[in-house]
């Protein structure tokens, strides 16, 4: 992958919540903040009607393979959905926001006064307590939570000289304080930014 041996070692596990199939009653549409999202959603309703507005491309397809028809993406970050919304959803019509237990935005707050929102916590971010491998060049952060994570796991000098790579200033935040660090951020919140930000490793001397 761009020159990099890649090693899978996942900072965070997702955990679907336990929870009966939500009343849908007086919802106009759903907002999707991840693909974590859409899947523990999916799992617990059947209802594939509603119209759907999610924060970027990735978690649009991963609506679309659900099933779900009408699909708008904002094609960014969580302040690219809330002007979204702002602009097309349902007038008069609540808004379900299926998510984290613990999200990184509160869309609920965003919206305040514009949009009426409602929170469905449907899946929590647990900490796998994976070690990081003895030896590593670069590392993709893709939420703020799982900045929080490699920042705890990184040991005082153990970042000089290797990069994080963050989809986002908020994945990147945590990471601050880490001495030595290489903090890079995409400029567009998604994968092929993401990897871009990476670039090539530097040639072995």
């Amino acid at each position: 992958m761009l020159g990099f041996e890649p090693v899978v070692a996942p900072l965070l596990a997702i955990h679907p919540l336990p929870r009966p199939g939500p009343d849908l009653t007086g919802v106009a549409a759903l907002a999707f903040t991840s693909r974590n999202g859409v899947a523990a959603f999916a799992a617990l309703s059947d209802d594939r009607a509603l119209p759907v507005f999610t924060v970027g491309d990735a978690t649009a397809e991963a609506a679309r393979a659900a099933g779900f028809v009408r699909v708008r993406s904002a094609a960014g970050a969580i302040d690219d959905l809330v002007r979204l919304l702002s602009a097309e959803a349902p007038a008069g019509g609540l808004v379900l926001a299926p998510g984290a237990l613990e999200p990184a935005g509160d869309l609920p707050a965003l919206l305040s006064g514009r949009v009426e929102v409602r929170a469905l916590p449907v899946y929590k971010a647990v900490g796998t307590g994976a070690a990081a491998p003895a030896a590593f060049d670069a590392v993709l952060v893709h939420s703020p939570r799982g900045g929080r994570a490699l920042a705890a796991l990184l040991t005082v000098g153990g970042a000089v000289g290797r990069a994080a790579v963050a989809i986002s200033e908020a994945a990147a935040a945590p990471l601050a304080a880490v001495a030595g660090l290489d903090i890079r951020v995409a400029a567009h919140p998604d994968e092929a930014a993401l990897f871009e930000a990476l670039g090539k490793p530097a040639p072995r001397v």
